[in-house]
């Protein structure tokens, strides 16, 4: 904690920040890429996400309280930025995000930075038919093994319900899965 204490002094320093924040970037762009892309599903607004999330990161730096990990604090605006853009991308098209989500899935076959098969696919139309929170907790448990307590800092929930929101997508996905 004392180590994560200086590293956020550091990025504080006008002396000192470029450097630090290119250690932020360094260290947390790719976990922050997989986490965005695994809810907006297109790489494109995934990059577009992961770039408005650290210009947030780096405009609040100062408001950052230390009551959570800088991970967990970061995390949460990821998650925030990319359910924004993906409400406000719903709204412009004037289709619902259900709908939205659909599209994205149907498109992944031809993003060529999809790696995944036809049992992807599945599994992501899957996930799609979940409540939010349920998709959210599924997709951080599952795709991202994060820990329930890293899930709570993040989506500010307690670990009894997110091991509860999980049991029930672990059980609606196997579901979905097995009739589809």
């Amino acid at each position: 904690m004392q180590e994560e204490k200086a590293f956020i002094s550091s990025l504080l320093n006008p002396k000192t920040q470029n450097q630090a924040f290119q250690k932020l970037l360094h260290e947390y762009q790719k976990p922050l890429y997989n986490h965005i892309r695994n809810i907006v599903l297109n790489h494109d607004d995934a990059d577009d996400v992961l770039q408005n999330t650290f210009v947030k990161v780096f405009q609040n730096l100062q408001n950052f309280k230390g009551e959570s990990k800088l991970f967990s604090w970061m995390y949460r605006i990821a998650t925030n930025e990319a359910l924004t853009f993906l409400n406000q991308k719903a709204r412009k098209t004037g289709i619902s995000s259900v709908e939205l989500q659909n599209k994205a899935i149907d498109n992944l076959k031809a993003d060529v930075y999809f790696d995944g098969n036809e049992i992807q696919i599945k599994l992501q139309k899957a996930i799609a038919e979940l409540p939010e929170k349920q998709q959210l907790v599924f997709k951080m448990k599952y795709f991202e093994d994060l820990k329930y307590e890293e899930i709570s800092d993040i989506l500010g929930t307690s670990v009894g319900a997110l091991k509860a929101s999980y049991h029930h997508a672990v059980k609606k996905v196997e579901a979905f899965v097995s009739t589809n």
